[in-house]
């Protein structure tokens, strides 16, 4: 029997707004359902990443980025069950850079990251995640874009767990690196903590983001997934019009 598939609305930190009137809908973006948890080691050896889509991370789709190509490349996948939504991250980079030491710093300041932001899309709040190559992470919790950068933001805490995987060496800027992958495990209970629903049957939106710093670079490159006309993350008005998809497992 064919997988059920039903869709998740996304846009905030994910998707669902229109690039052009006359644009067709963007394709989904899917978590397919693994009936094995994921071994959150940042290895990406799992079954269910052989299977899953593979999204890649895009520049900006603003016209000071017309004609520029992703120097790095990256992709990002998702999965999910009873419990956990998964994300796996492959991100080629040639200096791996991961300053911050410690959980719950603003690592995006301090060297390479993977983010997600996730919104359920009828309420004001959302989660900002981040995984870095040392395997660091970070979990913010927005209660609505009106209160972006107050401290309280900052100290939330959940079950967010994450792994990385380094080829390469870390912050040393004289040799060459090759790239770092990261496997992400985020409880649904830290997601319906305040009374939201995540199945199939809910309207949520997800968005990637990665910043990659090198010597190599000409600058600092974000590159993300979907592709926005800003750069601002949390203008989430202006994600692509997609859905993310739980596809539910096959009767047996």
């Amino acid at each position: 029997m064919k997988n059920k598939t039903k869709a998740i609305g996304m846009g905030a930190c994910a998707l669902l707004f229109s690039c052009a009137a006359h644009a067709e809908p963007a394709p989904p973006t899917e978590a397919h359902f693994t009936h094995t948890a994921v071994n959150i080691d940042g290895m990406l050896n799992e079954p269910i990443w052989k299977t899953a889509p593979v999204y890649q991370l895009e520049l900006p789709k603003n016209k000071s980025r017309e004609g520029q190509r992703v120097q790095e490349s990256g992709t990002v996948q998702l999965a999910w069950n009873e419990t956990h939504i998964y994300f796996a991250f492959h991100l080629q980079d040639s200096d791996l850079v991961a300053e911050g030491t410690e959980n719950q710093l603003h690592h995006y300041k301090l060297g390479d990251v993977a983010e997600v932001f996730l919104k359920p899309k009828n309420q004001t709040w959302y989660w900002e995640l981040y995984v870095t190559p040392a395997g660091n992470k970070t979990s913010f919790f927005m209660p609505g874009r009106g209160r972006r950068g107050l401290e309280s933001n900052f100290n939330y805490a959940c079950g967010l767990r994450v792994a990385s995987q380094q080829d390469g060496t870390l912050n040393n800027w004289k040799d060459r690196d090759t790239a770092w992958t990261a496997e992400m495990a985020m409880p649904i209970a830290d997601l319906t903590a305040n009374g939201d629903a995540f199945d199939p049957e809910a309207d949520w939106m997800i968005f990637f983001n990665r910043y990659n710093f090198s010597r190599y670079l000409s600058d600092k490159e974000q590159t993300m997934h979907p592709p926005l006309r800003n750069q601002d993350n949390h203008l989430y008005e202006d994600y692509s019009p997609r859905k993310l998809v739980l596809l539910l497992p096959a009767n047996p």
